[in-house]
């Protein structure tokens, strides 16, 4: 894939590869520093694993919108349909053959990244998936097949579900651009519904509620700012559109099962 920015997400360009498979190994990295991409939806014949290093990055399947910044990847099984977002951060992706993985799962699955998880990653770059890897790489890309096994059994509850429908997606699309900010009012606007009819189609559709999605919206806005930055966990908290930290707090521990400070702590471990 191309490091330019594509036009149109919406499409669907099919299986896509990151090499040429004339040239590509059965296991190794693509370093992404350099993507500035809204990438359309297709898949991969091999599992992917993907890190942003500083910053985050954005990842979605037909289930889900995910925020991933640096506490956090992203697993997708060779054939999952899913498209991404990155813009200039240093990120990368491992990739590994589908044979690799006994149980890769069949869906997008967002992991916390461990200690030994993010110096695996940036190991892993020692072997461009162009070249294939050398008997180091060999025995190092088994033992990260191996892990990955393990890692993708506990996933981080950090997903926002998404919808087909044009009207609901409008007014979803609305909250994930000011979570803040974002009001009932605003939202109906977008999309041309009442606030009953939208309230009702938020249930049905993507199975809940405005006002918790709208939450869950600003707990995820939030991930990037405690992983990334200094700023207190009161500023976070305001800037994300609650009203005190207490419920902030209460919430966020709700969501991921880790205080806002112990979720910071393990990210910078």
């Amino acid at each position: 894939m191309a490091a330019e920015q594509i036009i149109d997400p919406n499409q669907d360009v099919g299986l896509s590869t990151l090499v040429d498979p004339a040239l590509r190994a059965s296991a190794g990295a693509v370093v992404q520093d350099e993507y500035d991409i809204d990438s359309p939806w297709h898949h991969h014949d091999m599992h992917q694993l993907q890190y942003a290093f500083e910053g985050a990055m954005e990842l979605e399947d037909e289930h889900g919108r995910h925020l991933l910044p640096r506490s956090l990847a992203g697993w997708v099984p060779a054939g999952t349909r899913h498209r991404n977002s990155l813009h200039r951060i240093r990120s990368i992706s491992v990739l590994l053959a589908p044979s690799s993985v006994a149980c890769a799962g069949t869906g997008v699955r967002i992991l916390h990244v461990s200690p030994l998880m993010r110096e695996m990653i940036a190991e892993a770059a020692r072997w461009p998936l162009y070249r294939q890897p050398d008997a180091t790489g060999s025995a190092f890309f088994t033992a990260f097949a191996c892990l990955c096994g393990e890692w993708i059994d506990h996933q981080a509850p950090l997903t926002l579900p998404t919808t087909t429908d044009p009207a609901l997606s409008r007014a979803l699309a609305y909250v994930h651009r000011d979570p803040a900010g974002a009001v009932m009012e605003e939202a109906m606007r977008q999309a041309g519904l009442s606030e009953r009819s939208l309230r009702r189609r938020c249930q049905a559709l993507i199975g809940m509620g405005w006002d918790e999605y709208r939450r869950r919206a600003r707990l995820l806005a939030a991930v990037e700012p405690l992983t990334e930055t200094g700023y207190s966990i009161a500023r976070i908290a305001a800037d994300v559109g609650f009203e005190n930290q207490s419920a902030f707090a209460r919430a966020f521990r709700e969501l991921t099962g880790h205080s806002p400070q112990s979720f910071r702590a393990l990210a910078r471990a």
